[in-house]
């Protein structure tokens, strides 16, 4: 049951950032950066989202009491809003909903495109930090907090590898390969959010379900 716990969470977690999806926006924002210059914004970009899913894993609960929300109540707003992102995914509006003009702006005036919009808000955007937030609340023993964060680790391992070699990906898969896998994420990560609703209107409401 543990293993198949981290499994759905690095399953969920591939489905939320989509990476394969935003292999396109990667290209877009590195087009003007040599070989090395590249490799080394995808290896800031993904050690910056390490750091900002395993602090949002961790201080979670501590947020949640800091503002007085109750768990349930977070997981439906947060399940609501995952199910959101899902479906701007599946309509093709993935950029839409995790960045905008005024952010790829206001990155292209800068040396870097690592963190900014590349690791926040494109990757670690709300809804992942809302993903680990619910997950670092409902699994908070020390166990669990370590194999997530091992999974965290191995995602933006994977994450690194994929934007990598994302010039032979793009080319491979082209633009309608692309858009098959972003909507299925989409539709994925739809189904993933209706869990996450459902598990807190249960227990906010026993009686109801």
């Amino acid at each position: 049951m543990e293993l198949q716990i981290y499994v759905k969470f690095l399953v969920g977690l591939f489905a939320i950032v989509n990476p394969v999806g935003l292999l396109p926006v990667f290209i877009s924002l590195t087009d003007n950066l040599d070989s090395e210059a590249r490799n080394q914004t995808n290896r800031l970009a993904n050690i910056a989202v390490a750091v900002i899913l395993i602090i949002s894993l961790l201080a979670g609960s501590f947020i949640l009491d800091l503002f007085g929300i109750s768990l349930n109540s977070f997981r439906i707003a947060g399940g609501l809003l995952v199910a959101m992102i899902g479906l701007s995914m599946i309509n093709g509006k993935l950029g839409e909903n995790k960045h905008t003009k005024e952010d790829l702006s206001e990155s292209m005036t800068k040396t870097s495109v690592a963190i900014v919009p590349l690791a926040l808000p494109l990757m670690g955007g709300p809804g992942a930090i809302t993903s680990m937030i619910v997950w670092g609340t409902n699994y908070y023993s020390f166990g669990y907090l370590v194999g997530f964060i091992i999974c965290i680790v191995i995602f933006c391992g994977c994450c690194w590898l994929l934007f990598r070699s994302a010039p032979f990906i793009i080319r491979t898969l082209g633009k309608s390969g692309l858009n098959v896998v972003t909507r299925i994420m989409g539709l994925l990560l739809m189904a993933l959010g209706v869990e996450i609703m459902v598990g807190g209107i249960r227990d906010l409401f026993p009686g109801l379900l």
